[in-house]
């Protein structure tokens, strides 16, 4: 099935515990499109990036299957850019500089051949942009899933109540779904959330693994326990992209391949870590993705 993403495609400066990565490509949509393509080709893109951008990256989406004809190419403009230092324990960072560039004046086109696509993962945006997407699709869509953030929820939170009033599934952190609720319990504030209109969420919890509430449903995936962590940039947006391109592929939209999305997802997050920007991810073949897999089933397989 058809999957379109929405998102930022961008450069990153990264620094953490091992090492510093300059002006390495970045950007939500990026990460979704990476991970989503090992598991479908049907991929629509939409995003704005500079004359800056290399070409050579955007032929290497292209070559996973990425349709680019969504992508504004702002000539004599910048990309956007962000630039972040890790604390020591990798859980929380400092962000250093945040250049919006081309992403500033935004006005998403979503091309006609993608208005007609059953999954949609709307990146991590204003709201207002997601709206915009959201007005151009003709209807036919089976899954739309909504990745967002704090600050959306400090300086936009009533528009960004109605985009979620439209979705079907929406990705938050714990923190997050709290302030989202007013609840300090994830069962509680699940339940406020799901009451604003998504069927799913999914509660992502870093490096102690995700929460799916559906329903009566409670599922827990843990995270991998890995030697090193090199760089979580991407992580929630490469798991996000494994979750909706499996789930694409698939197209079962059961709770049992609901749950088995989280899995894929997580383990498409936990490769992400292993290096700076798109290193890993652009070098995975499908033995090393099955046996991932395996590995996430032997963390809490047993026998009762």
């Amino acid at each position: 099935m058809s999957l379109l993403t929405i998102g930022t495609v961008a450069f990153d400066t990264i620094e953490t515990p091992f090492g510093k990565a300059e002006r390495v490509i970045g950007g939500a949509c990026t990460y979704i499109s990476w991970s989503a393509s090992y598991f479908t080709d049907n991929i629509h893109l939409v995003s704005v990036i500079g004359d800056d951008f290399p070409k050579n990256e955007l032929k290497a989406l292209e070559e996973r299957g990425v349709n680019l004809e969504g992508l504004e190419i702002k000539s004599g403009e910048k990309s956007f850019f962000w630039a972040g230092r890790y604390h020591d324990n990798m859980n929380s960072r400092d962000t250093l500089v945040t250049e919006l560039n081309v992403l500033a004046d935004f006005n998403p086109v979503v091309p006609e051949a993608a208005r007609s696509a059953k999954y949609i993962m709307l990146g991590n945006l204003t709201p207002a942009i997601q709206k915009q997407v959201l007005d151009q699709l003709d209807g036919s869509q089976k899954l739309i899933v909504l990745d967002t953030m704090n600050f959306w929820m400090d300086v936009a939170l009533e528009e960004l109540k109605e985009v979620i009033k439209r979705i079907d599934v929406l990705t938050i952190n714990d923190e997050e779904a709290r302030q989202l609720s007013g609840q300090h319990s994830l069962v509680k504030a699940a339940a406020v959330i799901l009451e604003m209109g998504p069927k799913i969420l999914i509660v992502k919890k870093g490096e102690h693994g995700a929460l799916l509430f559906q329903g009566d449903e409670i599922f827990f995936a843990p995270a991998l326990p890995l030697a090193e962590v090199c760089d979580p940039t991407g992580a929630g947006d490469t798991f996000a992209g494994g979750f909706i391109g499996y789930l694409a592929a698939t197209d079962d939209l059961s709770v049992n391949n609901v749950k088995k999305a989280i899995i894929i997802g997580s383990a498409m997050a936990s490769f992400c870590v292993e290096a700076f920007s798109l290193n890993r991810l652009k070098n995975l073949n499908s033995k090393e993705i099955n046996d991932r897999i395996h590995k996430f089933k032997q963390l809490t397989h047993f026998e009762v």
